[in-house]
């Protein structure tokens, strides 16, 4: 996926929420910046992440993150890679330890653009993520493989999940996925 299809892709995106809108106007404003998919763009950039949901979906896999110490989708910087979608799912196998996960849609599930502190061991300022949101479905029997980047990893339930302290962007990831479920378990 190139800037230019990425920058079709969310333009034609049907999004469900206010703070959406507003994140789709602010990316596809970042995407005019030259290195925006660089790490060293600031003050914001580009990320790609996943929600990892079990194969029949009732459980999603987070990790504790080390740096941010709180439970988070998988994901990470893009380094230059114009194709976030590969980014999220690099990130995701890395850091999941899971191969093999599966793509339902390449149309991102969710937008978020979120605060980072400053790493002063890196040598970065605050700055934010501008980060498109996969769901990719772990296969049957999937054995996670805990990261140096992640305290601890844990399946949870999207009642589960939502009872963590989590932000609001993966609250709404999160209730987003709920929806998938009660839809599936309504038309069977």
């Amino acid at each position: 996926m190139s800037r230019h299809d990425l920058r079709q892709q969310l333009a034609t995106l049907d999004l469900s929420s206010p703070e959406e809108l507003v994140h789709r106007g602010r990316m596809l404003a970042l995407l005019e910046v030259p290195d925006c998919f660089q790490r060293s763009c600031f003050p914001g950039h580009f990320t790609g992440s996943a929600l990892v949901v079990s194969a029949d979906g009732s459980r999603a896999l987070l990790h504790h993150h080390r740096f941010l110490d709180k439970w988070l989708q998988f994901g990470g910087h893009c380094d230059g890679d114009e194709d976030v979608l590969r980014v999220a799912q690099r990130e995701a196998a890395e850091e999941s330890g899971i191969a093999g996960l599966i793509v339902p849609s390449r149309r991102p599930f969710d937008l978020d653009i979120h605060a980072i502190p400053a790493n002063p061991k890196r040598g970065e300022p605050a700055h934010e993520h501008y980060d498109l949101r996969w769901m990719l479905i772990a296969p049957e029997n999937a054995a996670p493989v805990l990261s140096d980047e992640s305290h601890e990893l844990r399946w949870f339930s999207p009642e589960e999940t939502l009872a963590l302290p989590i932000d609001g962007g993966l609250r709404r990831l999160v209730e987003k996925w709920q929806a998938l479920l009660a839809r599936r378990r309504k038309h069977g």
